[in-house]
């Protein structure tokens, strides 16, 4: 799997900056929040917007806290700590028990299959693997978001979060924004039930790696 940009750390950022509100939109979208483009780029500059719930706008602001924490703290140690405390962040208005890993068992909509309890040292261990691999970080990035989309670890924000994280590696290395475009929502949910289910992620990895990397090339 080869990288499709190669940024600097610091122009990754810029990307991620300048089309941040493009981000929390299809990250919005992707969770079934039908919010327009125009409408989180008004609720991002704080302006009022109806026809939306409070929690509508309650997630699309926790959204904006929690990128706008994941750029100031680009360089910080990634481990289940920091993952924890970028959900925190992510659900503070909207997710119960923000930043703790779940104690009940949840269905998922689309398919019977059902996520086993986290359990802190698995998680841990698991998340090591994954960065400690030799793979390229597009290739690590994208093993890292579908490793938290299917762990299910938190009562609800897991594709949120696990899309963050998996930023995060993107950007400290470079290599883009991993986001899903409206017109791709529907085939990322079949092949993510199928994820579900059967614990393949080639399918998705490829969809994610040839549709939903986002990136800007420099010339230096």
């Amino acid at each position: 799997m080869e990288s499709k940009y190669n940024m600097t750390q610091k122009e990754n950022i810029f990307l991620a900056k300048r089309n941040i509100v493009d981000y929390i939109w299809k990250s919005a979208n992707l969770e079934g929040i039908g919010v327009t483009y125009p409408d989180t780029q008004a609720i991002y500059n704080g302006m009022a917007v109806s026809g939306y719930t409070i929690e509508d706008i309650n997630a699309i602001n926790d959204l904006k806290h929690a990128w706008q924490f994941l750029l100031d703290n680009i360089s910080e140690e990634l481990n289940l700590a920091f993952v924890k405390k970028v959900h925190m962040i992510l659900g503070r208005y909207t997710i119960i028990n923000a930043g703790t890993f779940r104690r009940d068992e949840v269905r998922i909509g689309g398919t019977d299959w059902i996520p086993e309890l986290p359990d802190e040292k698995k998680a841990e261990s698991e998340l090591g693997n994954i960065l400690e691999s030799k793979t390229v970080p597009i290739s690590k990035a994208l093993d890292l978001t579908l490793y938290l989309m299917r762990a299910q670890l938190f009562y609800d924000g897991n594709k949120r979060i696990a899309m963050l994280i998996g930023n995060k590696l993107m950007i400290e290395n470079g290599q883009g924004i991993i986001s899903v475009a409206q017109k791709d929502i529907k085939d990322f949910y079949k092949l993510l039930a199928s994820y579900y289910e059967t614990g393949d992620q080639s399918d998705l990895k490829q969809f994610l790696y040839d549709h939903c990397i986002d990136g800007m090339m420099f010339h230096h």
